[in-house]
């Protein structure tokens, strides 16, 4: 779930006009089950929505491709044949699922798209009196490994090792949707806009103004006050966060974020916001460093060139990457 700590610095109307005579249009609706913005910087204003709709069928074909509810969809195939036989996919889909593995790997498992196969045992709608026994939790993560999820590069199928096995691009899906519609927009020389799928943003280009895209980071003690604006120059911003969604257990604050590799929810941190080129990155990353926990994961992001990270820890602590620079007592 995505928190409320970045805040997009492009507070206009459905239309607003800038120099040059460009305009820039804006569009929200639903797609992949959450709320998308779509912002473009056009001549006029027909030309505009037209380049949106451009975007939106884009992202429903995306949609198609990976959604685990559709049966026909590619993924729908593979989760279907777990365990029974290797399923020859798209190499846009087998690519996308190469790369998430290779995510996992860097991430020690923290990240997994094989996450489906965890049974819910965890509630976060209130119902909840005690913690699952360790038996409970065990159980629910045994189909879960990112190491049964088998590629063949010259066949170009997937296999899942496991029975009831599944897979889900819900930590990456709407990164990767968002990556790929600004591709489809700039490819059609639109000179600048933005794709906010739900907080996982992408922009290129300038405002019709000219000025640059800005993303605020939000005072963790009130969401709706910006304690510090940074610039996202043809680049990706998604943030993790567990503000609305935990539990309380004897003091202790549970995230609704659970850890694939142990069946347990996280804690010591409300929120995570990852700064990278590729949409598709942030997205992962923002679940993956959450899970991994502050130091682990800042010393990851550190490691990685054009990847950048704000952590907000359980006592409202700003921490961050060596790269990004703001004054974190404020």
């Amino acid at each position: 779930m995505k928190s409320l700590a970045v805040l997009l610095c492009c507070f206009f109307g459905l239309m607003s006009r800038g120099q040059e005579g460009s305009v820039t249009v804006k569009k929200t609706l639903k797609l992949m089950g959450t709320r998308f913005e779509i912002t473009v910087v056009a001549p006029n204003e027909e030309i505009g929505y037209i380049n949106i709709d451009e975007a939106v069928s884009e992202i429903e074909r995306i949609e198609k491709m990976i959604s685990s509810w559709d049966d026909d969809s590619e993924t729908s195939q593979i989760n279907k044949n777990a365990g029974l036989n290797p399923v020859k996919v798209s190499p846009e889909l087998y690519g996308l699922i190469e790369r998430s593995k290779k995510i996992s790997e860097i991430t020690d498992g923290a990240f997994d798209i094989s996450y489906a196969s965890m049974d819910k045992i965890w509630k976060f709608d209130g119902t909840m009196d005690k913690i699952p026994s360790e038996e409970q939790i065990r159980s629910s993560v045994a189909k879960v490994g990112h190491e049964n999820i088998i590629l063949n590069p010259k066949e170009q199928t997937v296999f899942l090792m496991e029975r009831d096995m599944r897979i889900s691009f819900g930590a990456i899906g709407k990164g990767y949707a968002a990556d790929m519609a600004k591709a489809l927009l700039v490819s059609k020389q639109v000179k600048g806009g933005i794709i906010n799928a739900s907080g996982d943003l992408t922009t290129w280009g300038t405002k019709a103004t000219g000025e640059k895209w800005l993303v605020g980071i939000a005072n963790p003690l009130s969401k709706d006050k910006v304690f510090s604006w940074l610039p996202v120059v043809e680049s990706s911003v998604a943030t993790s966060g567990n503000y609305e969604k935990y539990l309380m257990f004897d003091g202790r604050k549970y995230s609704h974020i659970i850890d694939p590799r142990t069946g347990y929810p996280t804690s010591g941190i409300n929120s995570v916001t990852i700064f990278a080129k590729q949409a598709e990155l942030c997205d992962a990353l923002a679940t993956a460093v959450f899970i991994m926990g502050k130091d682990t994961g800042i010393h990851l992001v550190n490691q990685m060139d054009g990847v950048e990270v704000v952590v907000v820890d359980s006592e409202n602590k700003i921490h961050r990457s060596s790269g990004i620079m703001f004054d974190t007592n404020q």
